[in-house]
């Protein structure tokens, strides 16, 4: 297990702070320029998720190796109102707040691994790994 480094989303600075906080850890692992982009456009998207829909909730970035791999972990956990159909939110285009909807389906395709566990009225707990190549 890695260190953990958790930022609380309470209002859109909080967005700011978990993107910079991404940013931070991406370029300590190594990882160029554009793969900072996209972990930092995922954390964007996990963390307003968060803001938007649950509240509040924290991001936690955490440094991860699997033998001689080093990777980026980002967590996105709330106590929200969880997400009642995960396939129609990983559907491409599907926006509830009006947005892009980049979303969901976005994060799974910026990272190299993704994996979603949602319970109504209990929350969400999103994982995604991008892994330094």
């Amino acid at each position: 297990m890695g260190i953990q480094s958790c930022v609380k989303i309470l209002n859109e600075w909080d967005i700011v702070a978990a993107r910079q906080l991404g940013r931070n850890v991406a370029k300590e692992l190594g990882f160029g320029t554009v793969d900072q982009a996209r972990i930092t456009t995922a954390i964007s998207e996990l963390a307003r998720n968060i803001y938007l829909y649950a509240g509040q909730g924290q991001i936690c970035i955490e440094k991860i190796y699997e033998g001689s791999k080093a990777g980026l972990k980002v967590i996105a956990v709330d106590s929200g109102p969880g997400i009642s159909d995960i396939r129609q939110v990983m559907e491409d285009g599907y926006s509830t707040s009006g947005g892009l909807g980049a979303g969901l389906p976005g994060v799974k395709r910026l990272m190299d691994q993704f994996d979603i566990i949602s319970s109504l009225e209990k929350g969400t707990d999103i994982r995604a790994v991008k892994w330094l190549r």
